[in-house]
């Protein structure tokens, strides 16, 4: 989710639900250690529970950037090792650790030394011309030899080459049945599943066939009305369902903090365009918000006028139904 999601995003994704997990993006550990850009740990506390992603290949400089993620409040911490993008394998971190399972767990061997926070692990089930029935496991295998109790698998294959980053997210064919095989093969690791889950439904069916996790990415970030509202009762139990409306309501101290610090008011609602998603009005949201959310100056009174639009178009409609 590197480009999309930022401490903005989980903020007001925590507004929507108390129980799911948030992720950071992937944040480079030579980005920590070598240019100490600080920044990027930034979160609320109100985020937890919340993982810090990292990305390296490096064992010393992914065991500094553990202790540092650890300090500044993270208490997960993940090695990326699914990322297909140019830029990740440039710096052969990523997808391309696939590759290399003997330095993945040189990588996690040092990050579980380096703090007390829990290490987990995201990758594929392989890459390029790779067998995942093949790979998976081995790699699995070197994961807990080096301490690691939690994965969570992509279920796709990475193109490394031919690919964009987006193609491998839609081309290359889902195998949750191999995903779900290793929970059978592993019975004592921790796997969640990842790729192609896109409602509620689906994740359960997951859980209900004996996986620990459902990691949602891109779905749960462009219709967060749809699964995060839902997500605390239908999966955690917690029937004190919020709504998007008060959702909003509870995001105004938190941007008017960030606009009195000189956070720009589109730099945060960009994460809330799709809110609506699905709803009457959510056409409207997402022009007032896109369109008068980057003016300077913008503030509060953009958030209430697309509000407004909303209640409007829910209104005439139900006006036309009776």
């Amino acid at each position: 989710m590197m480009d999309w999601t930022d401490r903005h995003c989980r903020y007001f994704h925590r507004r929507l639900s108390r129980h799911t997990t948030l992720y950071t993006e992937m944040v480079t550990a030579p980005a920590l250690v070598r240019g100490q850009a600080l920044h990027l740990l930034r979160h609320d506390p109100s985020e937890h529970p919340v993982v810090l992603q990292l990305g390296g290949s490096d064992p010393r400089e992914l065991a500094s950037a553990t202790a540092m993620g650890w300090q500044a409040g993270y208490k997960e911490i993940n090695l990326n090792c699914g990322c297909p993008s140019d830029r990740v394998q440039s710096g052969c971190f990523g997808a391309i650790l696939m590759e290399q399972p003997d330095r993945v767990g040189a990588i996690c061997r040092a990050m579980i030394a380096a703090s007390p926070a829990r290490v987990t692990v995201k990758c594929r089930i392989g890459v390029d011309d790779q067998d995942p029935a093949t790979v998976l496991p081995a790699f699995l295998d070197r994961l807990t030899e080096a301490g690691v109790r939690h994965v969570i698998i992509h279920a796709r294959k990475a193109w490394l080459s031919g690919l964009s980053p987006k193609d491998n997210r839609e081309i290359p064919p889902l195998d949750h049945a191999l995903v779900l095989s290793m929970k059978r093969a592993f019975p004592e690791l921790e796997i969640t599943v990842n790729g192609g889950i896109t409602s509620l439904e689906q994740a359960q069916s997951f859980l209900d066939a004996g996986l620990d996790g459902v990691m949602i990415g891109r779905a749960a970030y462009q219709r967060p009305g749809d699964l995060l509202l839902a997500a605390d009762a239908l999966i955690f139990g917690d029937s004190a369902r919020g709504s998007a409306e008060q959702a909003v309501a509870d995001m105004h101290p938190y941007i008017n903090r960030e606009l009195e610090q000189g956070t720009r008011l589109a730099a945060i609602t960009r994460h809330m365009l799709g809110l609506f998603a699905g709803r009457p009005g959510a056409r409207q949201w997402r022009r007032i918000l896109s369109e008068q959310g980057h003016r300077s100056g913008a503030g509060l009174e953009v958030l209430d006028a697309a509000l407004g639009a909303v209640a409007a178009a829910e209104h005439s409609l139900m006006s036309s139904e009776h």
